[in-house]
């Protein structure tokens, strides 16, 4: 074969296989950060990808993995001011299907892999929905490392292997200060600072698998802005630049007014609210000084506690010896300062009173029941209005109510009480009596990969093993020993899977590889819980 030839015959075999390889390798090295399907309703999703450079791409969505059966595509042109990220709400879908979707360059039809969701079932659908909730996770490496700090996201991976309808990524998404030696003093607070983060959790194969495998619920807390972050206390400016990195890279309906407040309906059965407990919050108690222990110059640790429990405490914690300033108090428990901002409050209660779903869970930030420990960023540092939420629900006969939780790196259980110790700090619309319970709870979970919560009450009291015994001797023992949890074990990564029946809600709290949590003795089940109407 003359040379010419045998070249032609080479240029055509190579081209054949490229026809043979999956569409995902010829655009994997432009594609590098994965794609997700967020936002989904019954009618829509919003897609997702990025691209390592300022191209049109084109989004396909299709009712087989194959493509033959396209429903929608979309042009997109990726922007440097996005981190190159590209996004579009696709509409006019069908309740209850399954689609896929893939992005391609429009010039040299270079093409992702592919992702999938399913809508959500039309509103007076019964079915049976699944899916997992977790949250707070870094991808950030120790300096000099290869690996990162906390580990490969392997609660993301046992999620995959549920084969949900849906999963929620709740809160927490990167860490702007990550709780990783060698980065302090280094917070991420410009939106490049910010992408970066991003891309770094995306590196991680684990989190590029969750997004793919079906539609991804992402929602905010406070690291996407900074530790404990208020609009008053660290300024617009920070809320800003968080706002905007976390809408290139997590796909997120959003508005000034609002905020990421959104209800989602998934049939009969259920009705998502997802509360913003950042956008309009008022700053901490803490802010200023107000709440300072003068033994440690720092936030006092356990300033609504009773004095009988400070006391005991206080051989462990010597600090808490020290009375708490009565403005310190007043300003937990003040009328005039607001976790979610008033017009949120009385659209949340408009919302969830009129639903008429099986089920009503609320997404919810920062737990709302009560341990007493370090209050401020918490609901029970915004005591009045904790009240009058809870006090609200009730009045309405608002049944099948649940709250799910992360944000507190351990996976505790509870009751959600009105008031739960006699002599704590209470504000005025605290009832008398204690414990108060709610017909509600609140199940809190995770992490995905961060510093767990015993180790931080141990840095925080400068004890070894003092976050295990507090749970021991505080979080477990019922009213008035201690607050009654179900469930206090601070040590392990992990998630929670939710299945919502017509008669019934289930949790359970599994670790990172998918086996049930133990509790704090090692070898009680936390869970499942189940809850029936």
């Amino acid at each position: 074969m003359a040379r010419g030839s045998r070249y032609l015959a080479a240029v055509a075999a190579a081209a054949g296989v490229l026809v043979l390889l999956p569409a995902g390798a010829m655009g994997s090295q432009l594609f590098k950060s994965g794609r997700t399907a967020g936002e989904i309703t019954a009618h829509s999703a919003i897609v997702w990808a990025r691209v390592i450079r300022p191209v049109t791409v084109r989004a396909h969505i299709a009712r087989d993995s194959s493509f033959r059966h396209r429903v929608a595509r979309a042009d997109i042109k990726a922007k440097r001011k996005n981190d190159l990220t590209v996004q579009r709400r696709i509409s006019g879908l069908k309740p209850n299907k399954t689609y896929w979707y893939r992005f391609c360059t429009a010039r040299t039809h270079k093409c992702s892999g592919k992702g999938r969701f399913e809508t959500a079932p039309a509103r007076g659908t019964t079915k049976t929905i699944r899916f997992a909730y977790t949250g707070d996770e870094t991808g950030v490496r120790q300096p000099g490392s290869d690996e990162p700090f906390w580990g490969h996201f392997r609660a993301f991976k046992s999620i995959v292997a549920e084969h949900n309808d849906f999963n929620i990524d709740f809160g927490d998404t990167i860490y702007s200060d990550p709780e990783v030696p060698g980065w302090a003093n280094r917070t991420a607070l410009s939106v490049p600072d910010k992408w970066a983060m991003y891309r770094r959790k995306l590196r991680l194969r684990n989190m590029r698998k969750v997004r793919d495998a079906t539609g991804m619920y992402n929602h905010w807390d406070d690291h996407e802005f900074r530790n404990d972050f208020s609009i008053p206390e660290f300024g617009r400016k920070v809320y800003n630049h968080g706002v905007r990195a976390f809408r290139d890279y997590m796909p997120v309906h959003y508005s000034k007014q609002s905020g990421i407040y959104r209800t989602v309906r998934w049939g009969k059965n259920l009705e998502l609210f997802f509360l913003d407990e950042r956008s309009f919050r008022s700053a901490k108690a803490s802010a200023n000084g107000v709440c300072d222990n003068p033994e440690t110059g720092q936030p006092d640790l356990a300033p609504t506690a009773p004095k009988d429990k400070r006391q005991l405490f206080s051989t462990l914690i010597p600090s808490l010896k020290e009375p708490v300033s009565p403005q310190c108090k007043q300003k937990i428990d003040s009328p005039n300062r607001t976790m979610l901002g008033k017009p949120q409050l009385h659209r949340f209660l408009r919302d969830v009173e009129s639903s008429n779903a099986r089920w009503k869970v609320v997404m919810n930030e920062t737990p709302i029941q009560q341990f007493y420990g370090l209050p401020y960023d918490r609901w029970e540092g915004y005591a009045y209005e904790r009240v009058q939420l809870l006090r609200a629900l009730q009045s309405a006969d608002v049944k099948n109510l649940v709250f799910l939780t992360t944000d507190t790196h351990a996976a505790f259980s509870n009751i959600v009480r009105l008031r739960t110790l006699n002599g704590d700090v209470a504000p005025s619309n605290a009832p008398a009596a204690t414990p108060s319970d709610t017909p509600y709870s609140d199940f809190i979970i995770g992490p995905v990969a961060t510093k767990p919560f015993w180790q931080e009450i141990d840095d925080a009291t400068g004890s070894p093993g003092s976050g295990e015994l507090l749970s021991q001797v505080f979080f477990k023992p019922q009213p008035q020993e201690g607050v009654g949890m179900a469930c206090a074990q601070g040590e392990q990564d992990s998630y929670a899977e939710v299945t919502v029946k017509a008669g019934s809600l289930t949790v359970a709290y599994k670790k990172d590889d998918g086996s049930t949590v133990r509790d704090i003795d090692g070898t009680t089940p936390c869970g499942p819980y189940v809850l029936t109407r």
